[in-house]
């Protein structure tokens, strides 16, 4: 059956597309890859994984903190913190410790 000009079949053509799902899946993959780009954090290009760690955590948790939140994104948002402060402090200890080298 052939839909005509300006009738739709779906209530709400762009309900996932641009607002995110709320709940299910979106969010548990979110929670669940910033946790594991916070552990890689840990033991390579903590400076780049750390802050994807802590978004990725962010829109797991529905971009709030208050209520019941996954503890994947949870704690993937604070070990992504983690890592960034821990790879900026390596970084300016590597910064200060090289000055005489060349």
């Amino acid at each position: 059956m052939m839909a005509g000009f300006g009738h739709t079949t779906r209530k709400h053509p762009r309900s996932r597309g641009r607002t995110w799902s709320r709940s299910g899946p979106d969010r548990a993959v979110l929670g669940i890859s910033g946790l594991i780009c916070a552990i890689a954090g840990f033991f390579v290009l903590g400076i780049i994984l750390g802050p994807i760690a802590i978004v990725c955590g962010w829109l797991g948790m529905g971009r709030r903190w208050n209520g019941a939140q996954p503890v994947p994104a949870l704690v993937g948002v604070v070990l992504g913190a983690i890592d960034t402060v821990l790879a900026i402090v390596w970084l300016a200890g590597a910064s200060a410790m090289g000055n005489g080298m060349f």
